[in-house]
């Protein structure tokens, strides 16, 4: 691209090299990835660089969520130019989709006004303590990474500060830590972000993971750092396939255009957007690049890998606004990264598989507005089940699988558990034994091997589905009509044969279901409502007969939250190949880097931080 075309999207080559830098040009080998916009496309192994750069900065950090944005105010604070490469067509990443709560410690300034004493060393032994288990006896912190743990528990306290310093207000309350995931059992450190009226309701939790967002971006933006929207990242280049630095990346034009529509939506902010509309835009990092990509689960290929039972009915929450593709995690390995951590996502917990409390829409966790401007790809609020008395659960050939009033995985820290049975001491081995063992298996029953999966389904379990009748609609005080429910993954029908007809229109189920079937598994249910007793799975006095039409059939899929495994890193951020060689000039931290277990903020805003203190140091 010339600096001419530069000119006309209304960002002169000149002026952009003043505050981003200047460019060159080396051998590199590259692979595509598809995103934002599925491509498809694909490139030679031995993709060079071209022979000038379009854009440049000193540190190009790809992707605007929790580890981008905090990475780049911190290099940007050091000196560094910054230029963030961001899919979507807006700031904020999987941020926007969070819940709020922030699990940082090491003695911040909430926990003195509270009493809490805390500190970087006992917030390592808590992140890797191999005696805390849930009752169903998985391991919360043993598969941690050591070196990753301590990392990031020196650099707690910091990230807090750096929070609150860029504009985050959180909650004046005790962050005693009840309902965190990943942060330490021995004493509390989860804040909650303020709420607020929000600048916006473009996106899901508009008043927790939006009141994160927005302050980080508008000190982000007032210092400085520039931001390429709508571009997705392909390539990144390498001076030769197995060895030399990273130079910088090529990333693809990918629009957000919405079903219905022709114009590509437009961030709510402009200033310091590079406004560019070319095919492919290259950009040299003069120090580094940082993968904050978001992670992997939203690729069904890529997170079949590490557990083959996550088919593409699968979801991953909030793939609506983030692809959450493997871009950053592929885009690495094709120039020598390593995995991490492949056994963690796999392990029972909570913030990794989730079953759905909203049925009727692939909402999954986050909620988006109807007043959202991309409502029309989410197209469903969804039911949220008050009472799973009111509904059961069947499979892709309509038999029921498990107690529907179960939960999934335990949720919460095992503050929840040690608290009620004696208490919780740091690395005793008694910590296990208080625990009366209770199995949380509606998620493995659900994902399991059943009649109705098998070769036609790729060897997948397939989706499940709420059926009930009108009668739990008024039970509920559902609305069954658009937006509260999507058409494509709701259905309803005067007989259960009919309804069983019409959910098989749904593309992703791939066992035709029987109508003759699903009707003798409600017929079966009504006799356990007679009984008073479910012999099948001993679900707790069946209370309501599924028997006034009309009849539904809703989507209920196990679907995916966060994600537990991805490149190999080092303390400093730095991506390692499967040796643990270093990948010079090349970073990754959040949801697409491996070796930790802890939910969501607390291991991606200091591993932001981590990754631009180092990359300043040169």
């Amino acid at each position: 691209m010339s600096g001419d075309t530069l000119k006309k999207k209304g960002v002169s080559r000149r002026d952009f090299m003043k505050t981003v830098g200047a460019g060159t040009a080396v051998a590199a080998l590259a692979l595509p990835l598809a995103g934002c916009v599925q491509s498809g496309a694909a490139a030679s192994p031995a993709s060079r660089v071209p022979g000038k750069w379009d854009l440049e900065a000193d540190v190009v950090i790809l992707g605007s969520g929790a580890t981008g944005l905090l990475a780049a105010i911190k290099a940007r604070d050091g000196g560094a130019s910054v230029l963030v490469v961001e899919c979507n067509y807006d700031v904020g990443g999987n941020m926007m989709l969070g819940g709020g709560n922030v699990a940082l410690g090491g003695g911040t300034a909430l926990q003195k006004k509270y009493g809490i004493r805390d500190d970087a060393d006992t917030v390592f032994k808590d992140l890797t303590d191999w005696s805390v288990t849930r009752p169903d006896g998985m391991p919360q912190y043993r598969w941690n990474d050591r070196a990753l743990q301590r990392a990031l528990a020196d650099h707690n306290l910091e990230t807090y500060d750096l929070l609150v310093a860029n504009g985050v207000q959180f909650r004046d309350a005790d962050p005693k830590g009840h309902g965190a995931h990943g942060a330490g059992t021995s004493v509390g450190r989860v804040y909650t972000v303020a709420w607020g009226k929000p600048a916006t309701q473009e996106a899901p939790n508009a008043a927790n993971g939006t009141m994160l967002a927005r302050p980080l971006e508008e000190s982000a933006r007032k210092k400085g750092v520039k931001f390429l929207l709508n571009y997705h990242m392909d390539v990144i280049f390498r001076e030769t396939p197995t060895s030399g630095r990273v130079l910088g990346v090529q990333a693809h034009y990918a629009p957000t255009i919405l079903p219905g529509t022709s114009a590509p939506l437009k961030s709510f902010r402009s200033d310091g957007n590079i406004d560019m509309t070319a095919q492919t835009v290259t950009v040299r990092a003069k120090k580094a690049v940082l993968i904050a990509t978001g992670g992997n689960v939203g690729n069904a290929d890529f997170r079949r890998m590490y557990d083959p039972r996550l088919g593409e009915e699968t979801f991953a929450c909030g793939t609506h606004y983030t692809t959450r593709d493997a871009s950053g995690e592929l885009a690495a390995m094709a120039i020598g990264a390593g995995l991490w951590g492949m056994a963690s996502h796999a392990m029972n917990n909570w913030a990794g598989l989730r079953k759905t409390d909203f049925v009727g829409s692939l909402r999954g966790f986050a909620s988006w507005p109807a007043n959202s401007p991309i409502f029309p790809k989410i197209r469903g609020t969804g039911l949220r089940v008050q009472d799973w008395q009111n509904a059961i659960l069947v499979n892709q050939a309509g038999k029921r699988f498990f107690d529907e009033t179960k939960p999934g995985y335990p949720r919460g820290n095992s503050h929840d558990y040690y608290d009620k049975v004696g208490g919780y001491v740091p690395g005793d081995w008694r910590n296990p034994t208080k625990l009366p063992y209770n199995p949380a298996l509606f998620i493995d029953a659900a994902l399991a091997m059943n009649e109705g999966s098998g070769p036609q389904n790729n060897w997948t379990a397939g989706p499940q589905w709420a059926i009930f009748d009108s009668d739990a609609v008024e039970r509920e005080k559902w609305q069954t009509a658009p937006p509260a429910v999507d058409p494509n993954f709701f259905f309803s029908a005067n007989t259960l044969r009919e309804l069983a007809d019409k959910l098989n229109a749904c593309s992703y189920q791939k066992y035709r279901m029987s109508g003759a079937v699903l009707e003798a598994t409600v017929s079966r249910y009504n006799g356990f409502v007679d009984s008073g007793k479910d012999t099948d799975f001993e679900k707790s006095a069946p209370k309501f007969k599924i028997a006034k039409a009309p009849f539904y059939a809703a989507w209920s899929t196990v679907y995916i939250q966060d994600t537990h495994v991805g490149l190999r890193i080092n303390e400093n951020c730095q991506v390692q190949d499967i040796y643990g060689k270093i990948i010079p000039g090349l970073y990754c931290g959040g949801e697409s880097a491996g070796g930790s277990t802890q939910h969501g903020f607390g291991r991606c805003f200091p591993q932001g931080v981590i990754a631009a203190k180092h990359i300043l140091k040169g």
